[in-house]
């Protein structure tokens, strides 16, 4: 059995659609919801799958070793980062090294790195007038949107394309891509 933990700070979309994914499967178990934001409708989300809840400030996640050691206790096999905003310290990406991923809106190395996320990345690639965008899944380092590369999948960007409609092919290749690589991850089989 694989445990996986998931990281948001936001509305939670993506956390429900990988616990929908895996909601039967017999070796993956979600073992938990992390969040760094209190008011974050993940919460709501994680209570309505009865999915135990963790929220954590900035400085435990920096500065203290309590939420690593929580997740060494509970034997995690794998940190999925789904719309978390924070930066991954460097004593986690030490204790979980190659199995902490996260999911990027656009195609790195463009469009990453601090304050890079949401609606910010799909500005950015309309206004420099891209011919394509995506979604980049990799591992997690210590510096934002930097490490390996496991998968990429790609949308073409219309000339009536605007900022909210790039948004939704974006979602929509997260919705379909996501938990399917997850999966692959968690097992090794990546192409």
């Amino acid at each position: 059995m694989k445990k996986i933990a998931i990281f948001a700070s936001g509305s939670g979309s993506n956390f429900e659609n990988i616990v929908l994914y895996f909601k039967n499967h017999s070796e993956i178990e979600i073992e938990g919801l992390y969040c760094n934001n209190p008011d974050a409708f993940a919460l709501t989300r994680a209570e309505k799958f009865g999915i135990t809840k963790t929220v954590f400030s900035k400085q435990e996640l920096q500065n203290s070793n309590l939420l690593c050691k929580d997740l060494i206790e509970k034997k995690i096999d794998y940190i999925v980062l789904a719309g978390f905003l924070w930066l991954i310290p460097g004593h986690f990406t030490n204790e979980f090294p190659n199995k902490i991923i996260n999911i990027h809106p656009a195609l790195l190395p463009k469009y990453g790195g601090k304050g890079m996320y949401g609606m910010n990345v799909h500005k950015k690639v309309i206004e420099n007038k891209e011919s394509e965008s995506g979604i980049t899944i990799h591992f997690v380092n210590e510096n934002y949107d930097e490490g390996n590369i496991l998968f990429q999948f790609k949308c073409k960007i219309l000339n009536s394309d605007t900022s909210e409609t790039l948004a939704n092919k974006i979602h929509q290749l997260e919705v379909e891509n996501y938990p399917k690589s997850l999966e692959k991850i968690f097992y090794n089989e990546l192409i």
